[in-house]
């Protein structure tokens, strides 16, 4: 009897499908269980698909695909349909791939039987049956909820902790191990399931040993194991080294991405498990995302690590301590992945004269090119400072070496922010300017020579408490032109004292400009006179980024966030706290060459007098500064130098405005008519001041008036 009788004889057909010409062939009770005429024949591959139930489609192509990818049996059900879409069978199809073209891993040879189940599941394409029924949507929802639990790992140990919950439909493994290859040796990533120590005999095994994952390795395909004499049969060497785990069955999954098998996935069952292909599906399914999820990790822990380094170096610090002083820093980046940005501060130590420079400043942007940027002018600085170079050139030298960066960077020179240049090279070429302060700190004197670009003014708070800003003379920000003049302003830290430099954002985060941000920090900096740099230096971030400051919105509630850095340098005490507050004292000299500093002046003393008790007092101050000022400009050729003191108990102060020049001649009383434009200082100054006076010096003069708080008399 032939072959074809015989498989006739107990209705099971042929069939042979060719995957790179596109048809399949069938013999006729192949044909006959399709719902085709009992005759041989050969179908293109879409009318094939057409005889059988979508969903059962899907699944015998990923049956197939698994099957050539392992070099298995490809067995499978689908149900049959006619041309109207009603089951009108089920069959069960067991077949061998072929590979015919090892290169591309696509064209393959499928030779098996088909055979009819009995008792068939009828019904319509929407019906249900065993090949569609609860197992397979709880297989989908499994790996549904794997891919994402997968995917929303951000490390090899979440990873792997992924990995180990993962509890497959019927058939969950109570032992896991992932496997890694390092040159010739496999590598144990990770293990679930084992004790402490098991892992030991296969780590650093070579890929040659007669081990599952070795092979699996070396040769891309997954090994199933399901019985203890499976495994004894084919790996004998290796097989005392399982023995003792008292598993059953095992499979052994590649992990391969692009192409590449990177390690390999062992599954190990207590219980006996057949690894049907539905089973073997799961897995290399799972395999697959546990493989790529791996690499995603590997790539950003890679990533993150080589991140963190270089933000550890690019990190701001203090250096030794001060003699007789005290220093506190705080940086706190914007956030976006980045632990440091543009902004930055330091602290050199000058060589040769005891003396050290702290530095604060900020890059344009809150990018990875900023933060670049930061670190190459922090180092610049550093050099400049290193070279001896007062607080002037240091900055003018940072300035040229800021915008040569960019001279040169395009082919036509220097690329402004207004140039439309839709190439990302052009627009990472774009100038950009810092602004900075630089200040030189002398620890036996207590002076501080500080040269600005573009940056904000320094704040001092007095040993009473007073928080004001100190306004200093500057420059433009750094980069801006190639040759730039940074003027130094000195400044004396009293024993008690405490300035404060910042960025702009710890005084503009949570919408506020200069001015109400100022208002914001200047409590904080008055109400913490008691505690010591650092916990001040935490109240001040804690003011813009802790809870409360959510309630405290500024006027500009869409600007973006702003990196913050600060420092604190206090002079320490080095006698017991007077009897009476330390006098509050401005001094600034109002050049004739720059007559806008009268404007500063009346700043400066407006913030001087902040808590006075009499507001029309204040305002009266301020009047007669301006026009002691103005005169001194107008009706001679020299500068005007301000001191401004007020000194005495609160409530009981006095305030002293002292305007000097180099002229010999004196103010005279004049009566000017309703029209005059000038003649009143002093009339004003009679009418307005609790006292008032001439004094003559060796060279010039000095105009000076008195104000108390208390009325015509106060305690000094």
């Amino acid at each position: 009897m032939r072959t074809e009788e015989v498989l006739a004889a107990i209705a099971t057909g042929l069939w042979r499908w060719d995957n790179a010409a596109g048809y399949v062939t069938l013999d006729a009770e192949a044909a006959r269980l399709f719902g085709l005429p009992a005759e041989p024949t050969v179908l293109s591959e879409a009318a094939m698909r057409a005889r059988l139930h979508p969903v059962d489609w899907t699944e015998t192509y990923g049956i197939v695909r698994l099957a050539v990818a392992e070099g298995t049996l490809a067995e499978a059900h689908a149900r049959v349909v006619d041309e109207d879409g009603q089951v009108i069978r089920t069959i069960r199809s067991r077949s061998k791939p072929r590979v015919t073209q090892h290169e591309y891993g696509e064209d393959y040879e499928l030779i098996g039987t088909i055979q009819e189940i009995v008792a068939p599941q009828p019904g319509a394409l929407t019906g249900q049956s065993p090949v569609a029924g609860d197992w397979r949507r709880s297989r989908e929802a499994f790996l549904l909820d794997a891919g994402r639990a997968l995917a929303e790992a951000h490390s090899t140990s979440e990873v792997l902790r992924v990995a180990a919950s993962l509890s497959m439909p019927g058939f969950s493994p109570d032992g896991l191990a992932v496997f890694g290859v390092e040159g010739e040796h496999l590598t144990i990533i990770g293990h679930h399931g084992h004790p402490d120590g098991a892992e030991g005999p296969f780590t650093n095994m070579s890929v040659n040993t007669d081990y599952p994952a070795a092979e699996v390795v070396r040769t891309g395909r997954a090994i199933y194991l399901p019985t203890p004499r499976d495994y004894q049969d084919r790996y004998p060497a290796t097989w005392p080294l399982v023995q003792g785990f008292g598993r059953r069955s095992w499979a052994f999954v590649p992990l391969i991405v692009a192409g590449r098998t990177m390690g390999a996935w062992m599954a190990a069952f207590k219980h006996p498990v057949t690894f049907t292909p539905d089973e073997r599906s799961v897995l290399t399914t799972v395999a697959r995302m546990l493989g790529q999820a791996l690499v995603r990790a590997d790539v950003a822990e890679t990533e993150r690590e080589l991140s963190l380094g270089l933000q550890r170096t690019m990190m701001p610090t203090l250096g030794p301590e001060i003699p007789g002083m005290s220093v506190a820093a705080r940086y706190v980046p914007t956030g976006g992945g980045l632990q440091v940005g543009g902004d930055w501060y330091d602290m050199i130590p000058l060589p040769g004269s005891g003396k050290v420079a702290l530095v604060i400043g900020d890059v344009q942007g809150h990018d990875v090119r900023a933060a670049g940027l930061m670190g190459q002018l922090r180092i610049a600085l550093r050099a400049y400072a290193a070279e001896g170079h007062r607080p002037d050139a240091v900055l003018a030298r940072a300035s040229r070496f800021l915008h040569g960066m960019y001279e040169f960077s395009t082919p036509h020179g220097l690329a402004h922010l207004d140039d439309s240049e839709e190439d990302r090279d052009a627009e990472y070429n774009l100038a950009r300017f810092a602004t900075c302060l630089y200040m030189e700190v002398d620890p036996d004197k207590g002076t501080l020579d500080i040269a600005r670009a573009g940056h904000p003014d320094p704040v001092i708070r007095s040993a009473d408490g007073t928080a004001r800003i100190r306004q200093t003379a500057g420059g433009m920000p750094l980069g801006i032109e190639a040759d730039s003049n940074y003027p130094t302003t000195r400044v004396v830290l009293e024993p008690g004292d405490t300035i404060m430099l910042c960025t702009d954002g710890l005084i503009e985060t949570g919408g506020h400009d200069m001015l109400s941000g100022w208002t914001r920090l200047r409590p904080v900096l008055e109400s913490n006179t008691g505690a010591s740099l650092e916990k001040l230096a935490d109240a001040l971030v804690e003011a813009v980024h802790g809870p409360g400051s959510h309630y405290t919105t500024g006027p500009l509630a869409d600007r973006r966030e702003d990196d913050i850095a600060l420092m604190l340098l206090s002079r320490d005490s080095t006698r017991p706290a007077p009897a009476r507050p330390h006098p509050r004292r401005a001094v600034l000299t109002i050049s004739q060459a720059e007559p806008s500093q009268v404007a500063d002046a009346r700043r400066q003393l407006k913030d001087l007098l902040h808590d006075w008790a009499d507001e029309e007092q204040v305002d009266s101050a301020v009047l007669m500064l301006s026009e002691m000022a103005t005169n001194v400009l107008v009706h001679t050729d020299g500068d005007a130098v301000l001191i401004a003191e007020a000194a005495g108990e609160r409530g009981k102060r006095r305030l002293r405005v002292e305007v000097a020049d180099a002229s010999d001649e004196l103010p005279h009383r004049r009566k000017p008519g309703e029209l005059a434009s000038s003649g009143r200082g002093l009339v004003l100054m009679e009418m307005l001041a609790d006292a008032w006076g001439v004094d003559p010096r060796g060279e010039g003069k000095s105009i000076w008036f008195e104000i108390y708080e208390s009325g015509r008399t106060a305690t000094v």
